[in-house]
This record gives structure tokens, C-alpha cells and sequence, in this order.
């Protein structure tokens, strides 16, 4: 099973930006895709992004044009840059690793107020 820890979270002003990690305990290149989800409170899981091992990315709509997915295969990290945060942002954030029968990180906080 793949470990995965996330970081980065934190309270932001509108507009504000943040960086989430997500560091592997495996070799991000043989997961088949590394994807980021959130949960708003009161509110169900929701995928946000996902990059595969072949470096293709695709968004929500409602992330497309602020929130950018990339990896760095030497670190085995995911990140998340997050721009223009709304507070409809606002929910704890997952990491989940597409690989063998799945792994999700313990999540990070992302709040968005003034």
C-alpha cells in the first residue's frame, strides 16, 4: 500500500493562493495517476484533479484556469498550486494514489476567508 502525506494547507484571503504536496512512499511514475479531492464541510468528496504516470492533467470545472496539478518524479510528490481561492474552496483536501487497490492520504485543511 502506497503512504501518502499531505501538506501545505492553511487560511487564505480571496484571491490568495496556496501550494499543497503530497509526498509517496512509492515511486509516483509506476501509479497509474495521482489525483487531488476535496471535501467541503457538510458536503461529500469531490475530485479536483488528476495527473497520470504519463504527465497528462485534467481539472474539475470549477478548478480549471486557477488550480494547476504537476509532479516531481524525484521527490515522488504531488503538488497542487491553487490561485484566485474563493471561499467555495474552502475543505480539506485529499491525495489519492490510483494504484494497486487505491491509497488516500489523511487530508489538509484549506480555508478561505477573510
Amino acid at each position: 500500500q502506497v503512504q501518502l502525506v499531505e501538506s501545505g494547507g492553511g487560511l487564505v484571503q480571496p484571491g490568495g493562493s496556496l501550494r499543497l504536496s503530497c509526498a509517496a512512499s512509492y515511486s509516483i511514475e509506476r501509479i497509474n495517476a495521482m489525483s487531488w479531492y476535496r471535501q467541503p464541510p457538510g458536503k461529500g468528496r469531490e475530485w479536483v484533479a488528476t495527473i497520470t504516470s504519463g504527465g497528462s492533467a485534467n481539472y474539475a470545472g470549477s478548478v480549471k484556469g486557477r488550480f494547476t496539478i504537476s509532479r516531481d518524479v524525484a521527490k515522488n510528490t504531488v503538488y497542487l498550486q491553487m490561485d484566485s481561492l474563493k471561499p467555495e474552496d474552502t475543505a480539506v483536501y485529499y491525495c489519492h494514489a490510483n494504484y494497486q487497490m487505491g491509497s488516500w492520504g489523511r487530508g489538509t485543511q484549506v480555508t478561505v476567508s477573510s
